[in-house]
């Protein structure tokens, strides 16, 4: 059954390749396109933030998804509300289609992941002729990893990641040779490619290294002004178990455990599924901040809470700190305000951090400034200006939002 039905979807797409190649050819003719850059269809909150950076460099842009999570759902077009999403016939190819030509048409540029486009997402096998797809219609394609999309874990070094990911993810194993595919693809099709984080284990070729390409918005110094640690009472720790294995949660559970039994006072509070919001506000609430102890580098969680002046605790990677060192994206060895702890060190650190809350202080004060020069809107904002000035030229407007459009 599963092979007859794929032998259909083969059909149809070989009759929906012809289709596609005309309207490619047709669409390279168009000169004017709405928008200078269409960034989707996956629904990363780091694609709000991408915009705004965008905009904040003159280009027009706006967002796309093919459906949305519960982080959020503030996206500027959303096809999960479209007529043909509502049939789960259609939906697998019918409107993957649609929204490739509708993207083709609409802008000179896309910002995508490896995951690929519309077209990655359930077909047989335009996934694989996607980038050629946009490059026939001339549209730049630039090409981010987030994680998952890049994770060929038969390329990863870190033997301790490599179980976790086993334990958490079993049915990744699954994916494993689509995912190797789709990093082959589109960093031999895509317009350009960004590395950054631990992903680069996992690629052979980056047109731009950066440290991550996470971006934030801000938070006002008022907001960001917290409370300092107080120098007695419970150590407030914020720790986010959304891949438990991979986060190191078991090994911070019982790390805590066992300090309390040693009568050392310590508040664990696990965040997990909430909107974005919920999150920055128990950031606040916290004294620190433990993001991750296995995977050697830090994300968004982490990004939050060092913008809110709060002390991370997390594992990075030393190979990766050098590379980022000498690559000068990072000034030196210190710069990082992240105290360091693995699932070796943690409970040593823990022990130390709650004796002298001064070292939560001095981490949390240089937070901050570490973000607005590496995370922030405008961080990222003259990073993508350098890569679009040499795809699609230099940006018409000048600090430009959508509410100016």
């Amino acid at each position: 059954m599963r092979t007859a039905y794929y032998l259909f979807r083969v059909g149809v797409e070989l009759l929906a390749l012809f289709f596609l190649l005309l309207f490619s050819l047709c669409c390279k003719s168009f000169r004017q396109r709405k928008f200078d850059i269409g960034l989707g269809p996956f629904p990363l909150i780091n694609n709000i933030y991408h915009k705004r950076a965008l905009e904040l460099a003159g280009y027009s842009a706006e967002t796309f998804v093919s459906q949305v999570w519960h982080i959020t759902s503030n996206f500027d077009v959303r096809f999960d509300q479209h007529w043909l999403s509502r049939n789960i016939l259609t939906r697998k190819l019918l409107l993957n289609l649609y929204i490739f030509c509708w993207s083709a048409r609409r802008y000179r540029s896309v910002i995508i992941y490896f995951d690929g486009g519309a077209l990655g997402q359930g077909t047989a096998f335009l996934w694989r002729l996607e980038p050629y797809l946009y490059r026939l219609a001339g549209v730049k394609t630039v090409v981010l990893p987030y994680g998952s999309d890049v994770q060929v874990m038969s390329r990863s070094p870190n033997l301790q990641f490599k179980h976790s990911m086993a334990v958490d993810y079993p049915q990744h194993r699954t994916r494993h040779r689509h995912i190797q595919a789709m990093v082959d693809v589109w960093s031999s099709a895509g317009s350009h490619i960004v590395g950054g984080c631990e992903w680069v284990d996992y690629m052979h070729h980056w047109d731009s290294l950066m440290i991550a390409h996470f971006s934030i918005q801000l938070p006002d110094v008022a907001c960001a002004a917290v409370d300092q640690p107080v120098a007695h009472g419970p150590l407030k720790l914020l720790h986010a178990p959304n891949h438990r294995e991979i986060k190191g949660t078991r090994h911070v559970v019982k790390a805590v455990e066992e300090l309390r039994r040693e009568g050392l006072d310590i508040e664990l509070v696990m965040v997990e599924r909430v909107p974005n919001e919920e999150v920055r506000r128990l950031i606040l609430e916290a004294d620190a901040v433990v993001d991750q102890l296995v995977i050697g580098w830090y994300a968004m969680f982490a990004i939050e809470a060092m913008a809110s002046g709060k002390p991370v605790i997390c594992y990075l990677r030393q190979d990766l700190e050098s590379l980022y060192v000498a690559t000068d994206l990072l000034q030196d060895f210190d710069e990082i305000p992240i105290i360091r702890a693995d699932v070796f060190s943690f409970k040593e650190v823990i022990r130390k951090l709650h004796a002298d809350r001064t070292l939560l202080s001095i981490a949390g004060n240089r937070g901050r400034g570490y973000v607005e020069r590496h995370h922030s809107i405008e961080a990222i904002s003259l990073a993508f200006s350098k890569i679009f000035a040499k795809l699609i030229g230099p940006s018409k407007g000048c600090g430009r939002t959508s509410a100016d459009k």
